[in-house]
């Protein structure tokens, strides 16, 4: 090897270096600046998403080009990298610089692998050159790909809160059969774990129905009872009434479960009969003063804190 040649490796491997100090700093305080906002700044752990999905079938997708900022989690580096692909542990400084190196002198870099769900992508093999070929400007990258197929959609700016609503969403239609059973039914929850409220209202449903009949009734037929003459008739007084406009990023599903809930405390409370109109006058009216009031304390606490009275 010539001295020439001693001399451009220097250059390179000095290159190298500087890049991944570059990296790790930028690294440093986008961590830093997120932690001081409250956000996460890592990449997701796909294990910890997968074991939380229903993954209908699996799919090898062959080689593809694949948007490098749809790449958002890893099998086993997640915690190497922030959520830019930036690096945030030393250990991996030589690994990093050795891709860089490669990347500098314009030789061949295989495809990494990744996992596919909906939109997104979870690093299989790969991780460093991502990083890499992300820092240099880079938005595509070859991939060989294997998709996961899961029974709803997963795109726009992937949430936790969103992925695991469409997960419970997704088990309650397959749990019912909901969607075969009734076309028209639109059946939707803004917040985490209450599905599993509405199959507790079915099976209560089916016990008592089947009680009054004097006949164990199906699940089918339970579901359809309640839909029918429970779920249903809530839903269009809260339609007919407009109380959705007092709950604005509410759904009325939501409201149906609150409105049941608050039926049930009417009950016990005047100890009589009670009907889902008069439920949901009460419930709307005890929700206005309840915002009212908390209103008028934070206007009280502003105006305190302001002028120290």
């Amino acid at each position: 090897m010539s001295d020439y040649d001693n001399i451009s490796r220097d250059v390179i491997v000095k290159m190298a270096s500087a890049d991944f100090d570059q990296a790790y700093q930028k690294g440093f305080f986008h961590a830093l600046f997120n932690r001081l906002r409250g956000k996460q700044s890592g990449l997701f752990s796909f294990d910890e998403i997968r074991r939380n999905l229903s993954v209908t079938s699996q799919v090898d997708r062959g080689m593809k080009v694949i948007p490098i900022e749809k790449i958002i989690g890893s099998l086993n580096r997640y915690q190497d990298f922030n959520d830019r692909f930036l690096p945030v542990q030393r250990y991996t400084r030589q690994r990093w610089i050795n891709i860089d190196r490669v990347h500098l002198v314009g030789e061949y870099l295989p495809p990494v692998e990744v996992y596919q769900l909906g939109d997104f992508y979870f690093v299989i093999d790969g991780n460093h050159r991502i990083s890499v070929a992300k820092e240099k400007g880079q938005k595509f990258i070859d991939a060989h790909v294997i998709e996961l197929e899961i029974p709803f959609r997963l795109e726009g700016k992937f949430n936790w809160h969103d992925l695991w609503l469409k997960q419970e969403k997704a088990h309650f239609y397959e749990k019912t059969g909901i969607s075969t059973l009734r076309l028209q039914a639109d059946i939707h929850l803004s917040l985490i774990g209450q599905y599993e409220k509405l199959l507790e209202h079915i099976a209560v449903h089916r016990y008592y129905t089947s009680k009054y009949l004097n006949r164990e009734i199906t699940y089918e037929e339970a579901v359809c009872s309640w839909y029918d003459y429970i779920y249903l008739p809530m839903i269009k007084i809260i339609r007919q009434k407009k109380v959705m406009r007092h709950f604005p990023g509410r759904s009325e599903t939501d409201l149906y479960l609150w409105i049941i809930e608050h039926l049930e405390f009417l009950r016990q409370e005047y100890h009589k009969p009670v009907s889902f109109d008069e439920a949901v006058q009460y419930f709307t009216k005890e929700k206005f003063h309840l915002w009212f009031r908390e209103l008028r304390e934070g206007i009280f606490h502003f105006f305190r804190k302001f002028f120290g009275k």
